[in-house]
């Protein structure tokens, strides 16, 4: 309940709410094997190696990696592409260099970027999103040339739910000779995805939004290339041997990880995983596509409100604005009513700006949401109307 209402949670794109499973998981860890792991050979920290190891491989599974130490954990797609544009990035890109994002990127998909590109005199490019929130596809392949070094893409915009041709993208850059990092964040719980099928250099997801625990998530790189990068962090577990005059380093994928890591949210992501997988990603974006459809429709009745991003290829999100009404009265008022929506850029500015607007109203649907709980939402979308306009 939220506020004497029964809630209805649409605001799944931000973070997932959690099965059983995983919170069982994070209880059992910390309540039955709680210690620091890999370099303990007690019972405990075996158990808990082993564990953190499992999930290990639970990610390799779930995205179809070649080998399980192309996995490293990370806290999670943030730190993921960071990694990647402070390691990778650094090694790669020189003054005149040319890196590749698009319009619709999360903040945490430009601003490394242009860090880098301002570290190193190099240049940012973007590729235009067209009216219906798709990107523009021959622009992208003008913009790609000798220059470029990494196509930087969103998978699946948080902010509109188009998803985004990456295998095209991935080809049509290694044309060229360039790298591509991808953005699962929002796909991962979405699509199947296999990393060695799409050919992609780099792939980042987050835990949270796969129903899993918050500050836990993943970098696949291909070995090749997370073998030749440099290091990131500096500490413990990713060195082999240090001395005041040298230190060498370990293998992957400790190599990427310093320091004691998050033990016990990385066991319960295998639960998030294993919960995800169990279901069926097909079974989850059938029902996903159906909610979608439905809040669609119904949305579009509502005289003065527009849907923003109308991509012939969407996920489980729909963003909106009303004529005459900020979309954060209309978060308050409906959050009153126990209904749960993210309201304002969604740390996407420049894909607000590209449409003229400050931000958006986005409801986004998981698997445990019901047709029902989207006629509350436009119910309630009705009466908050008629209170503000």
């Amino acid at each position: 309940m939220v506020k004497g209402k029964p809630l209805v949670y649409f605001d799944n794109a931000a973070t997932s709410q959690k099965p059983q499973s995983v919170i069982d998981a994070l209880s059992h860890y910390y309540s039955y094997y709680n210690a620091n792991i890999h370099r303990g050979i007690h019972t405990l920290a075996e158990e808990a190696t082993l564990a953190y190891e499992d999930t290990r491989f639970a990610v390799q599974n779930f995205i179809g990696a070649a080998a399980v130490d192309e996995i490293i954990f990370t806290r999670g797609t943030t730190e993921a592409i960071n990694l990647v544009a402070f390691t990778w990035g650094r090694q790669h890109v020189g003054a005149g260099d040319e890196i590749i994002i698009s319009g619709m990127e999360h903040h945490s998909n430009i601003v490394p970027w242009q860090i880098l590109c301002e570290e190193k005199n190099a240049v940012l490019k973007v590729i235009p999103v067209l009216d219906n929130g798709e990107l523009d596809m021959d622009a992208y392949r003008e913009l790609l040339n000798s220059k470029t070094k990494i196509v930087s893409i969103v998978h699946v915009s948080n902010s509109l739910g188009t998803v985004n041709p990456v295998k095209e993208i991935i080809a049509a850059a290694h044309q060229v000779g360039a790298k591509v990092m991808i953005d699962g964040a929002q796909s991962a719980v979405h699509l199947e995805i296999d990393v060695q099928e799409l050919d992609c250099d780099f792939f980042a997801f987050s835990g949270h939004k796969v129903y899993g625990p918050t500050g836990i998530g993943a970098l696949y790189g291909k070995r090749e290339l997370l073998e030749n990068m440099p290091v990131f962090h500096g500490g413990g577990e990713m060195i082999r041997e240090v001395t005041f005059e040298k230190t060498t380093y370990n293998d992957l994928p400790y190599k990427y990880e310093a320091g004691t890591p998050n033990i016990a949210d990385t066991i319960a992501l295998k639960a998030a995983l294993d919960f995800t997988t169990g279901i069926g990603k097909e079974a989850i974006r059938t029902h996903e596509t159906e909610l979608l459809n439905y809040a669609t429709a119904q949305l579009q009745e509502i005289p003065g409100l527009t849907v923003i991003g109308q991509a012939s290829n969407k996920v489980n999100l729909v963003s909106f604005v009303v004529e005459g009404v900020h979309t954060q009265d209309m978060g308050v008022l409906l959050d009153n009513m126990g209904i749960a929506v993210r309201t304002g850029h969604h740390c996407t500015q420049p894909l607000m700006r590209r449409f003229g607007i400050p931000g958006t109203v986005r409801a986004s649907f998981a698997l445990y949401n019901q047709q029902e709980e989207i006629d509350v939402l436009i119910s309630g979308l009705r009466k908050t109307i008629k209170m503000l306009v």
